[in-house]
């Protein structure tokens, strides 16, 4: 029954960080898409997004700890192991490519979306492995 309850808990908090996290991506793409397509520029609006996309990244940050709170264990050893993977790879990869950049080694800019894709994909792989490891 207490594993139960423990469960129903691990949901219930999963819905609420997809659900944070959802508003944050869907804002960010408003902040990022709105000045050129729905406001032609303006500033004020651009501002205004920018805020609320801050405050829904904000939620998702409670969010994520609050989940955190809940797992047990090894589901939280298994999480922190993949999110100290994760920025170990986004510092040390960000870091290089920013470096590349600045030396002129790439022809283009060093852009802030590639350096979110590695930390992304490196996170969800280390979670696999965890998961695999452990199960």
């Amino acid at each position: 029954m207490k594993n139960e309850k423990k469960n129903k808990q691990i949901e219930k908090v999963t819905k609420i960080l997809a659900l944070w996290t959802l508003l944050w991506v869907v804002s960010l793409a408003l902040a990022t898409f709105g000045p050129k397509f729905l406001w032609n520029e303006n500033t004020t609006w651009s501002i205004l997004a920018i805020v609320i996309n801050t405050a829904f990244g904000a939620g998702m940050i409670w969010a994520n700890i609050k989940h955190l709170n809940v797992l047990d264990e090894l589901q939280k050893k298994i999480q922190l192991d993949a999110m100290g993977i994760a920025l170990g790879v986004g510092i040390v990869g960000g870091l290089s490519y920013s470096v590349t950049d600045i030396a002129n080694v790439i022809s283009s800019d060093a852009e802030i979306g590639f350096l979110v894709i590695l930390i992304s994909i490196t996170y969800m792989i280390a979670l696999l492995v965890g998961k695999k490891r452990y199960s």
